[in-house]
């Protein structure tokens, strides 16, 4: 019996439900400056032509790599990746891309046409692809580039060494541990850019905001917010980390002017300024004694 066009997989649907998914896991979460899996931060590759994914695979690829924290970004089919000496791990789930394929004047077809040309028809199909991490056996003819974009600042970097704080490169996530006195900071080939700011003004600012944060420890500013936050005690560092950084980003002339992202974050804690009239100034204040005390040490 021939399938419906009711009941065939419509792959349309499928890649955007995939993509979907991965915008609504992220929602309530800040953007950060960088992606958070390392070479996957690029074009998606596949690895017979060598080429990039273009278009919707490029971002359904991106989404899966995300989703399932894949650290590069190579990508094949079962067979692709048999072809070169590997094997794709016994129940390893494939990652959802589209591909059309092109059928001469007269000939069938059993789907959809993606064009009305009498000359050329092209229909939509599925393909399933799975990503390195995903393979054993693979080994690379030569190590998968990555290019570092963050361009050094002789000036900014000379105000971070004054400051004396242990700043650790590596992994995927940037904060400061009150434990160890230390900020840790992700790879720097993590960092992109943003619509607002380039690798570098997010490298930065980025390293500025944590630098916020270690200038609160008790041994220096001991800056606490009491019970008049409560609950909202953390929430309001952040706000002073991301106004400090701002401040200092100023300061150091990483950027000309207040950037619209900036502006984003603050959006994140409206629900306290609107319930404290007062708390912008509060905030305010902590973060420009922050930033005066981490220029101090460059002025000594």
């Amino acid at each position: 019996m021939k399938t419906t066009s009711t009941s065939r997989f419509d792959v349309y649907e499928a890649i955007t439900n995939q993509i979907t998914t991965a915008i609504e896991a992220g929602a309530g979460k800040v953007q950060l400056p960088w992606h958070r899996n390392g070479s996957s931060i690029t074009r998606p590759v596949n690895i017979a032509s060598g080429n990039g994914y273009r278009g919707i695979n490029t971002i359904a690829l991106w989404a899966a790599a995300d989703a399932c924290g894949f650290a590069q970004g190579v990508w094949g089919t079962y067979r692709q990746w048999q072809e070169r000496g590997a094997q794709v791990r016994k129940g390893e789930k494939s990652s959802l891309i589209i591909f059309y394929k092109q059928f001469e004047p007269g000939e069938a077809s059993d789907g959809d046409d993606a064009s009305d040309s009498a000359q050329r028809r092209f229909m939509a199909k599925a393909s399933h692809v799975f990503n390195l991490a995903q393979v054993d056996g693979y080994i690379p003819k030569s190590p998968v580039p990555e290019i570092d974009q963050v361009a050094r600042d002789a000036r900014t970097e000379q105000f971070i060494a004054a400051t004396g704080a242990t700043v650790q490169i590596g992994g995927e996530s940037a904060y400061y541990r009150p434990s160890t006195d230390e900020v840790r900071m992700p790879d720097r080939i993590r960092f992109t850019g943003t619509a607002t700011s380039t690798p570098t003004e997010g490298w930065y600012s980025t390293l500025l905001h944590e630098l916020t944060h270690w200038s609160g420890a008790k041994h220096r500013l001991n800056r606490q917010f009491g019970e008049r936050f409560g609950d909202d005690a953390y929430a309001m560092e952040e706000l002073v980390a991301e106004l400090g950084a701002a401040f200092l980003c100023g300061d150091l002339g990483i950027t000309a002017e207040p950037r619209p992202d900036h502006a984003a974050y603050i959006n994140n804690w409206l629900r306290i300024l609107k319930g404290d009239r007062k708390a912008i100034f509060t905030a305010a204040s902590a973060a420009n004694k922050a930033a005066e005390f981490l220029n101090a040490f460059s002025e000594s």
